[in-house]
């Protein structure tokens, strides 16, 4: 009568055995490791290259390590002991960057997990831990939305200026008003025709007539679809700048993330040094164009050493040199976007930049006088400047809209757009929370959660047990059962573990017995009602299901909420709650009634469970 079909039994096992594989890393610890990753935005780094070329370098120096691992920010080598470590850190150093005033990659302390190469063939990883646990940085940065719609109107009247001009329409006057950009004419004729021309240029400007004391003007607003798309871009080019800068850092796994419409989480994990940290945050990136002087022997003269007054040396992307010239003809102050595309012509991989109605000019003339001569697009940060590419001038470029092509692969051309947006923030920020948290009450904080939920499983279990008997004791292996599970699912999802997430936990521990003491009650109750033990096993676990089922489903609702408008800790609280509560579902019905099935399934005959004193009703 109660018993599963094999299938069923054999599903169970392999679930249980995959949380076991799944939860076994987050027992070994951490181990001394050394983590490199890209220091430059210009240089992006190739996993497998570095990976080979950092064991490389440990081997020739008869330093030993337990692995080295790679993702697509950085490579990691793991050492036994912390004197390794550091000595691996010099080898390391000194062989990726020979020139250490200028140095293509950070070099970084860091922590790793113990686990077998076994377990992390397979994927099995732990959960990360967060700021309060490991210690670290806590910002919270604000975008200023303002600032980057004002920024974007003042470009849009000049913008506006270049196109009536262009169009031969007149006008007496261009100004920006907060947030809008006022046009005057002398008529509304002529304001009509310089509706038509506007509107025929953009679609992102939503035009209002206006009308005072005798003078035309339009009133030039961005459209609620532009203005949503311009706080969206400055957003996510502010946190890729920001991903950029923290990559110097060499934090493992930095939290950089949107909360809110205007607001940008920033979380490093084992950083203690704030003051550093707020002077890669607050960094400035400029973008720069400039001519490349192609005179005959002037290159062999610097690469000799003698580098001709007003010229700089340079490397391009494919490690070839080149010289270009100091004078700045454009800067990235007129760069109002970069996109990835293909060549009209050619179909090849391509950049499109738009220039503000200033830049555009500038770029007009200087490619009218240089055409068939390479002009470089550089990036200077911290003083320091690199070629991000240099194309050759093919004809006089107008419009403000600029094409980079050749040689170029798809996900290059994404790299390159990408690099000329995130030189610099979209728009400024500012800190407007800081928190630090010392490795120290990070580990006490370990401690206390740990034992929080160590000692509350236990009173569950000594209750559970004294109460119910055996029953109680499957109840107490169902809920270790669903503690594994969880704790895999986190690990599985490379989920942050904070000390609301232990809470979490702490909760569905006492929530996931609750479905058990449902069950256990039922049971007791038909054997009240005078059920045989078989039938009270069936009858309790089908019966209680309904309500186990709508008590979690509500539960999930509320935890939903917690997670869709929740942020920071309450969403880490939410994720935990959520999946502690599908977890606790297939522990306290599944495995409980599978390891009951097996203790009583297979007698055709009991003559009493084990599930503690049952009060019958008295017959007086």
């Amino acid at each position: 009568m109660n018993r599963y079909p094999l299938w069923k039994n054999l599903l169970i096992a392999l679930v249980l055995i995959f949380g076991f594989i799944y939860t076994l890393p987050n027992f070994y610890g951490e181990v001394p490791a050394v983590q490199v990753s890209s220091g430059k935005a210009t240089l992006k780094l190739e996993p497998a290259q570095v990976e080979a070329r950092v064991a490389e370098i440990l081997s020739a120096a008869k330093l030993p390590h337990t692995g080295i691992f790679s993702d697509a920010n950085s490579v990691r080598a793991r050492f036994e002991t912390t004197d390794l470590q550091l000595q691996g850190k010099d080898a390391i150093e000194r062989g990726l960057n020979p020139n250490a005033t200028d140095p293509s990659y950070v070099v970084a302390l860091n922590l790793l997990s113990a686990s077998p190469n076994w377990l992390t063939a397979i994927g099995a990883l732990p959960m990360y831990l967060g700021l309060d646990l490991r210690g670290g940085v806590h910002f919270l940065l604000e975008v200023d939305m303002d600032g980057a719609l004002t920024k974007r109107m003042d470009a849009t009247a000049g913008d506006l200026r270049t196109l009536l001009r262009d169009k031969d329409v007149r006008h007496s006057g261009i100004r920006r008003i907060s947030s809008a950009v006022e046009i005057r004419f002398r008529d509304t004729d002529v304001r009509e025709a310089g509706r038509k021309a506007i509107l025929a240029s953009t679609a992102d400007l939503l035009l209002v007539d206006r009308d005072e004391d005798g003078q035309a003007s339009l009133t030039a607003t961005l459209t609620p679809q532009a203005a949503k798309t311009l706080q969206e871009f400055a957003i996510k080019q502010n946190i890729t700048t920001l991903h950029n800068r923290i990559n110097e850092l060499g934090v493992a796994e930095p939290v950089i993330q949107q909360q809110g419409a205007n607001r940008i989480v920033v979380q490093l994990p084992g950083v203690q040094d704030v003051a550093k940290a707020k002077d890669i945050l607050g960094r400035t990136a400029t973008l720069e164009v400039r001519m490349v002087d192609d005179t005959a022997g002037r290159l062999e003269e610097a690469l000799a050493g003698r580098v001709p007054f007003g010229t700089e040396l340079y490397t391009e992307r494919g490690g070839s040199p080149l010289l270009v010239k100091k004078q700045v003809v454009l800067t990235g102050e007129r760069l109002t976007d970069a996109q990835p595309g293909f060549d009209g012509q050619t179909h090849e991989p391509a950049v499109h930049l738009t220039l503000d109605s200033a830049g555009a000019r500038i770029f007009r003339d200087v490619t009218r006088e240089n055409v068939n001569k390479r002009m470089a697009i550089l990036l200077i940060e911290k003083g320091k400047g690199e070629v991000i590419t240099a194309p050759v001038i093919r004809g006089e470029i107008a419009g403000g809209r600029v094409q980079i092509s050749g040689r170029m692969s798809t996900q290059e051309a994404t790299d390159v757009a990408l690099l000329l947006r995130a030189g610099s923030l979209a728009a400024p920020m500012e800190i407007i929370e800081e928190r630090t948290v010392g490795p120290s009450l990070g580990a006490e904080n370990i401690e206390k959660g740990f034992n929080s939920t160590l000692w509350g499983f236990v009173a569950i279990a000594v209750f559970m047990i004294a109460y119910y008997a055996l029953f109680g004791l499957v109840s107490v292996l169902a809920l270790s059962a669903n503690l594994l599970l969880l704790v895999a699912l986190l690990s599985l999802l490379q989920a942050t573990l904070t000390l609301p997430g232990i809470a979490a936990i702490a909760l569905t521990l006492g929530m996931a017995i609750d479905a058990n003491v449902l069950i256990n009650e039922r049971i007791r109750e038909e054997l009240r009602n005078g059920s045989s033990p078989q039938a009270a096993i069936t009858a309790g676990y089908d019966r209680a299901f309904d309500t186990i089922l709508d008590s979690n489903v509500t539960t999930l609702i509320a935890g939903i909420a917690l997670l869709v408008f929740g942020s920071g800790p309450v969403r880490g609280f939410a994720v935990v709650h959520c999946l502690g509560i599908m977890t606790s579902m297939f522990s306290a019905i599944l495995v409980s009634r599978a390891l009951v099935n097996l203790i009583y399934g297979r007698r055709r005959k009991v003559a009493a469970l084990s599930i503690g004193q049952v009060w019958k009703p008295s017959n007086n």
